[in-house]
């Protein structure tokens, strides 16, 4: 069997990482892309230091790498503001991150895919509305649009995509400033989701097991979609 290969974004924390942690437990080999310089040593790892929110920066990086069985875009930023005070700018960051450069990505690597393939995206239970993060939820609520477009496209082909979306987890991310007039809430399970439980759905959907899962948001929010 030929070694599974999957590019993650986001990899230097929160939940990019601990998918790179999941990843690399499980035998795959990781490419990791982060602002942030990562050191790791582990066999069948390689990282590369990179705002994937520049384009052109991103494109000629992918030019170079191999294609990868799977795709997982983890990396993100949080904005929150109510309407008075939205700041364009962010709303144009938050959606370079977000979608454009999940849109570059698949459009680059899907193609080239065989069946088995996997695009994982990592959205928000919030993208269904969430006071005060409208310009954050815009971005994850197209993701879901998008996503199920690509997963019509690639069904045929034996490729799922598919979107995580996770509560308030535990990361750095929690504690953006750029959150500030919006907080987070307690689940309903008392505590916030944790990174590994993220990755280990994120796991699952890499698997054989769930060639018939395409085109979902799979929501992980400790309950607090329930009321």
């Amino acid at each position: 069997m030929m070694d599974r290969m999957a590019l993650v974004t986001g990899a230097s924390s929160g939940i990019g990482q601990a998918i790179a942690d999941r990843l690399l437990g499980a035998g795959w080999q990781v490419i990791g892309l982060s602002r942030s310089a990562i050191a790791r040593t582990e066999p069948g790892w390689q990282s590369h230091q990179i705002d994937i929110s520049d384009s052109a920066a991103l494109q000629a990086l992918l030019v170079t790498l191999p294609v990868p069985q799977a795709v997982v875009h983890a990396a993100g930023m949080m904005q929150a503001a109510p309407l008075g005070e939205l700041d364009l700018h962010a709303s144009a960051r938050l959606w370079q991150l977000h979608i454009a450069a999940a849109e570059q990505l698949a459009n680059h690597f899907a193609p080239r895919m065989g069946a088995g393939g996997r695009i994982v995206l990592l959205g928000s239970r919030t993208s269904g509305g969430a006071a005060g993060r409208s310009q954050y939820v815009a971005t994850k609520s197209a993701m879901i649009g998008m996503v199920r477009s690509w997963a019509a496209e690639l069904a045929p082909r034996g490729i799922t995509a598919n979107i995580v979306a996770p509560g308030a987890t535990e990361t750095p991310m929690l504690q953006q400033p750029g959150r500030a007039s919006s907080p987070p809430r307690l689940p309903p399970i008392g505590r916030y989701i944790q990174p590994q439980e993220v990755a280990g759905l994120v796991d699952f959907l890499l698997s054989p097991a769930a060639a018939a899962i395409t085109g979902q948001q799979l929501v992980m929010c400790g309950g607090a979609s329930l009321s």
